[in-house]
């Protein structure tokens, strides 16, 4: 990809990886209140580390939705601060930072 093309792709993925992931906690909440076929926590997981940590944030916090489970409380934010960390470090390593 020439320019910025890569950019905007990745920014179109990360705003729909988000929003499928914002939809399936809340799908999931609906669900748990019905008390139908759950979506699996691993399933909710990979979507936060595939992307979707925001959504996955978003979704706890709009739905009350994995809020009591402490490893939902732990690692979605973790995963969102890697996901915003690493990038920043290899930008700073390519630009000899450090």
């Amino acid at each position: 990809m020439s320019g910025n093309t890569w950019l905007y792709v990745l920014a179109g993925y990360l705003v729909l990886i988000n929003v499928i992931t914002f939809a399936v906690y809340g799908a999931d909440k609906r669900r748990a209140q019905k008390d139908r076929w759950r979506v699996p926590e691993r399933t909710l997981f990979l979507l936060a580390v595939l992307g979707g940590s925001i959504g996955a944030l978003l979704g706890m916090r709009v739905f009350r939705h994995k809020t009591r489970h402490w490893y939902f409380r732990v690692f979605i934010p973790l995963i969102l601060l890697l996901q915003i960390a690493v990038p920043i470090a290899l930008w700073l390593h390519k630009n000899g930072v450090f």
